[in-house]
C-alpha cells in the first residue's frame, strides 16, 4: 500500500503543493493544527462582517503564482476575483491617482514634474532588467537608490512599499523591489493589477484548493498537532501526531512537506542532532517579523468610493486605508461598510496595550481629518496587533535564494515550502511560487 505524502500546514504553501501533487495522482494527507484552513490568511466572521487577519491582496492578478497554479489545476473559474484598481494617495493638498504603469508616472500629480522625471530614470532601468540580475541586489536596501530623493518622491516609495510589502522602504531589499517592478511591467508580460476574492475572505483561495484536493481523494485533517518528524538512517519514516483524544499517534510515511516557517519547524519537529546545529543557526537568522497595528472599522455609511488610500508624509501614523467593502460588498451586511487601517510598529509595541490604544486613537484622528463623516458613521472598531508579516519575503539579505532551501542535504523525503523558503514574490504569492519550485523536486523523489 502506498504511503501518503504528509503535508504539515494548510496555508497557501501547503495547499498549493498538495493540490499540485494530487493532480499528478499522489496521495496526500494534510495535517493542520488549527481548526481553520488558510494559515495566516484565515478569516473570521465578526458582527456579520468577514474580517481578514490583516489586509491581503493577490498581486499581479492573473500573472501571479497563485493564479498560475489555479490555472494549471483548471480551477481558476471557481475563484471569482474582484479587481483592486481604484487606488489613491492622500496628501495635505488632497487626493492623487495612484499610477498603474510607467507612463502614468508622468501624470502623477503628487510629485512636481522634475521629480517625476527623476523617478522614471530610476524605475525604467529596473523594470527592464533581468530576474537573474536582481539577485545581485538582494543584500542591498531599497534606500540605496532613494536616500537622495526629495521628500515627496520618498513619500511615493513609502506608499508603494506599503501596498507591496506592508512595510517601510528601509526594510525592503532592492532586489525584491526590482522583481516586483519587473513583474508589474506589461512590456515583459507583467501586470500592475491586484485582486481580492469577490465573495469575501482571502482564505477563499485556500477553500478552492482544499475542494480540489478532496475531490482528488486527498485528506485534510484539522486540529492535528504534529509533534515530531521521524528521521531514521537519514530518511523520513513517519510523523507523530497528537490526535483529537490527546494521544500520540504514529503515521508512517516516506515523504513530509513542511509548509510553515522553516526556522520554527527546525526547532520544534526533530530530535537533537538530526539536523546540524550550524544549519539551524543559519536558518534561525531568518526568524524576524514585522509588527503591525491594524484596525477594522464598520461604518453605517459609505465615506469614499475608492478602494485603497495611502496617506503620504511623515506626519501620518496611518500608512494605508483599505475600503474592503468597496472591493467587494460581500464582506459586509447590507447597509454597512468595512474598512481597515494599518501601520507598521516596533515589535514591543504590540505587547503594550496603552501604546496600541494611542496608535488607534491617532489613526482615527487622521482618518477623521481626511473624512469628516468618519466618526458619525462609525459603528464599531476592532484593533489587532500582531507580528506575522514575514521579513523573509522582503528584507535585505533574507530574500529569494538566501532563504531556507526546499531540501536539507543528506535527508531524504523531507521538503519545505512557503514564504520562508527559496522563492520570490509578495506575501502569499511567495508561498505559491515556492510550491511551483519545490513540487517537481518532491515528484522526482516520489518516482524513485
Amino acid at each position: 500500500m502506498t504511503m501518503p505524502v504528509i503535508v504539515i500546514g494548510a496555508g497557501v504553501g501547503g495547499l498549493t503543493t498538495a493540490a499540485l501533487l494530487s493532480q499528478n495522482g499522489h496521495t496526500v494527507r494534510i495535517l493542520e493544527k488549527s481548526s481553520k484552513l488558510g494559515g495566516r490568511t484565515a478569516s473570521m466572521k465578526f458582527q456579520n462582517h468577514i474580517l481578514d487577519n490583516g489586509f491581503h491582496i493577490m498581486p499581479f492578478y492573473k500573472k501571479s503564482a497563485i493564479f498560475e497554479i489555479l490555472k494549471k489545476l483548471n480551477i481558476e473559474s471557481k475563484l471569482k476575483l474582484a479587481k483592486v484598481d481604484d487606488i489613491a494617495f492622500y496628501s495635505t493638498d488632497g487626493f492623487h491617482v495612484y499610477p498603474k504603469g510607467m507612463l502614468d508616472l508622468l501624470r502623477l500629480s503628487l510629485l512636481p514634474f522634475k521629480s517625476r522625471i527623476k523617478l522614471l530614470r530610476i524605475l525604467l532601468p529596473l523594470a527592464f532588467t533581468s530576474i537573474s540580475k536582481t539577485e545581485l541586489w538582494d543584500n542591498t536596501p531599497l534606500t540605496k537608490i532613494t536616500s537622495n530623493l526629495d521628500s515627496e518622491t520618498n513619500a511615493f516609495f513609502e506608499a508603494v512599499c506599503m501596498l507591496a510589502f506592508a512595510d517601510t522602504a528601509d526594510h525592503i531589499s532592492l532586489g525584491e523591489f526590482t522583481r516586483t517592478i519587473i513583474r508589474a511591467n506589461p512590456f515583459k508580460g507583467g501586470t500592475s493589477e491586484f485582486a481580492y476574492p469577490d465573495n469575501g475572505g482571502y482564505d477563499s483561495i485556500c477553500h478552492v484548493l482544499s475542494d480540489y484536493i478532496l475531490e482528488n481523494k486527498g485528506e485534510i485533517h484539522t486540529r492535528q498537532l504534529v509533534k515530531k518528524v521521524i528521521i531514521e538512517n537519514s530518511k523520513v519514516s513517519g510523523v507523530i501526531v497528537q490526535n483529537l483524544s490527546g494521544d500520540d499517534e504514529l503515521i508512517p510515511t516516506n515523504c513530509v512537506v513542511i509548509s510553515y516557517p522553516a526556522y520554527t519547524a527546525l526547532n520544534q519537529l526533530f530530535e537533537n542532532n538530526v539536523i546540524s546545529t550550524e544549519f539551524v543557526k543559519k536558518i534561525n537568522k531568518l526568524n524576524k517579523t514585522t509588527s503591525v497595528v491594524e484596525v477594522h472599522f464598520a461604518l453605517k455609511s459609505k465615506i469614499d468610493s475608492r478602494q485603497v488610500v495611502f496617506p503620504v508624509g511623515k506626519s501620518y501614523t496611518t500608512k494605508g486605508i483599505f475600503f474592503i467593502s468597496n472591493i467587494t460588498p460581500s464582506v459586509s451586511p447590507p447597509g454597512e461598510h468595512l474598512i481597515i487601517a494599518g501601520t507598521p510598529v516596533l515589535p514591543e509595541d504590540t505587547d503594550n496595550p496603552q501604546k496600541i490604544k494611542n496608535i488607534v486613537a491617532k489613526m482615527k484622528q487622521e482618518i477623521s481629518s481626511i473624512y469628516p463623516e468618519f466618526e458619525p458613521s462609525l459603528l464599531w472598531e476592532r484593533p489587532m496587533a500582531w507580528k506575522l508579516v514575514e521579513s523573509v519575503v522582503k528584507e535585505p539579505g533574507k530574500v529569494w535564494k538566501s532563504k531556507m532551501p526546499h531540501k536539507i542535504p543528506g535527508i531524504e523525503g523531507l521538503f519545505f515550502v512557503g514564504d520562508s523558503t527559496i522563492s520570490y514574490g509578495i506575501g502569499t504569492d511567495s508561498a505559491a511560487h515556492s510550491s511551483i519550485l519545490c513540487t517537481p523536486k518532491i515528484e522526482s523523489y516520489l518516482k524513485l
